[in-house]
């Protein structure tokens, strides 16, 4: 895999482009480290390559993620995340102690929390639901990126109509957070249990009013039915 992997930032390398690389800082408040790659080629590599990976012993993946999350690279986050969701019929409930690991360590921006989060880290939570306790330990973690994780692994069963009771939980626990970047987090996990359950959803908003700051606010009502986000607005 180390062959693999240096083939692979060869071909990364030979694809940069500084122009892009400073287009992609700007939507960063902080540093970020990237080749300056769009998105859109990034998916298409990984899915031209996961043929290869899907084939080797899940250690091996996992241990070729680890050496991408580790780079730092923007675009090999990105990697890191797709092939270990390609992997998640693998999943077993250890695993939770390596994704926790990834989060707290290698995580700095929003794009690198909810490529992986929404993902890998949702799968995880649909196929082991007893780890949402595990995940509700994540809101109160001192590392921004590790409580917006926690809101944003359930974005994706949030849309589903799973998990409500346990979303309002770690919403409450987010509540006062100050970390606008969290904030954003739990708003857009409100938003998307809002698809399903938009009337529990704007029970649950107005009942926060008072204490919920703006940018979550604004978030969690954008979706709900016009009626519903009239009255949420109004005074």
């Amino acid at each position: 895999m180390e062959n693999f992997l240096q083939n692979l930032r060869n071909d990364l390398h030979s694809k940069k482009d500084e122009t892009f690389q400073a287009i992609s800082r700007r939507f960063f408040k902080e540093e970020i480290k990237c080749y300056g790659i769009r998105a859109s080629v990034i998916t298409k590599m990984s899915k031209a390559l996961s043929p290869q990976i899907k084939e080797r012993p899940k250690k091996e993946i996992f241990a070729l993620c680890e050496g991408l999350w580790k780079s730092g690279y923007l675009e090999e986050t990105f990697f890191a995340a797709n092939w270990a969701y390609a992997i998640r019929k693998t999943f077993e409930p250890d695993d939770f102690k390596t994704f926790k690991r990834w989060i707290d360590n290698y995580i700095y921006n929003w794009a690198s929390c909810d490529s992986f989060c929404n993902h890998t880290m949702g799968a995880f939570i649909e196929m082991y639901p007893s780890f949402l306790k595990d995940l509700k330990k994540l809101a109160v973690s001192e590392n921004r990126w590790t409580r917006r994780a926690a809101a944003v692994s359930l974005i994706i069963p949030a849309k589903k109509g799973l998990f409500l009771e346990d979303i309002f939980e770690i919403c409450n626990i987010l509540l006062p957070d100050k970390d606008d970047m969290v904030q954003k987090g739990y708003g857009w996990l409100l938003k998307a249990a809002s698809h399903k359950h938009p009337i529990d959803v704007f029970d649950y908003v107005m009942s926060k009013k008072e204490t919920m700051p703006r940018t979550a606010f604004r978030y969690a009502i954008e979706k709900l039915p016009k009626d519903l986000r009239q009255k949420a607005m109004g005074k």
